[in-house]
């Protein structure tokens, strides 16, 4: 092996979509979708169509998990076969949502051989993916190990997630609500306007429409980038096509964007917010 090339991995809630890698090569270790006796894996065996038309019927709410310690053990050595090298950076959910990054550090002490470096992203969604594609970009460039964790870590600090979902029923039950508990209990037509916070879901406010909560997602947008221009930008939505394309459009409008990529979440992660979520990833221009 070269041990020179770095190759840049994540995991299946980063859900990038093909436009957005634009021909780079990032491999993704799945996260764990159970639903009564039978399991999935994340974007593999379940696709979100298919998740979603099935969450709406079910009456078994699905759990999560993160993959074991021995599946990232298998993953790693074949990461690192088939890419030629010893060197591997990978950027995950972030560790106070999921276990991933725990169990990548445990498959990382059983591989002293390989040289890997586990990122936590303290993100999910397309805010994990812009740190990847970052990341990805600057190892595609023939980059050292440490330009490319810098370039993941300098994305992390530019990066927002803002979300607003229809209900906080899932977040409840998944255990995920965090800092958002204090809106429970409240009238059912309230609209939670949530973001990530150091790693974890927290409340931003709450409004009565859907309408109103993306009018508040966009001002507060505005409002961190001050006097900065938004960079890339990602729209992304949860059995919500229609309504993710209107706030794509007005992402554009309002702050020049030429690309804002849209993505559905994995069913992983729409396990955890539930149908109607919409929301905004972007990084400020640097």
């Amino acid at each position: 092996m070269s041990g020179q090339k770095v190759v840049v991995v994540t995991d299946s809630t980063a859900y990038i979509p093909e436009e957005a890698l634009d021909g780079l090569t990032v491999p993704v270790i799945p996260l764990w979708l159970i639903w009564g006796d039978e399991r999935f894996r994340d974007g593999v065996d379940i696709d979100p169509p298919l998740f979603y038309s099935r969450l709406r019927k079910s009456k078994v709410f699905p759990t999560t998990s993160q993959p074991s310690a021995g599946e990232f053990v298998d993953f790693f050595r074949r990461v690192a076969a088939e890419g030629d090298t010893d060197t591997i950076v990978g950027m995950y959910i972030s560790s106070r949502i999921s276990g991933t990054v725990a169990s990548a550090e445990a498959a990382k002490a059983q591989l002293p051989e390989l040289n890997i470096t586990v990122v936590d992203s303290l993100s999910t969604t397309m805010g994990l993916g812009f740190i990847v594609m970052a990341a990805a970009r600057v190892a595609a460039d023939g980059g050292s190990l440490p330009e490319v964790v810098a370039a993941a870590e300098e994305t992390q600090r530019r990066l927002n997630v803002l979300f607003a979902v229809d209900t906080l029923e899932y977040l409840h039950r998944g255990g995920r609500i965090g800092g958002a508990k204090r809106f429970l209990g409240t009238a059912l037509n309230i609209k939670p306007l949530l973001h990530l916070e150091d790693g974890r879901v927290e409340a931003l406010t709450q409004v009565r429409t859907k309408r109103k909560a993306v009018a508040q997602m966009l001002e507060i947008a505005q409002e961190r980038l001050g006097e900065k221009r938004m960079g890339e930008a990602a729209v992304i939505d949860v059995d919500s096509l229609d309504e993710g394309d209107e706030v794509a459009d007005q992402v554009r409008e309002r702050f020049g964007v030429s690309t804002v990529y849209r993505t559905a979440v994995s069913p992983v992660i729409g396990a955890h917010v539930g149908p109607g979520t919409v929301g905004i990833c972007f990084c400020a221009a640097s």
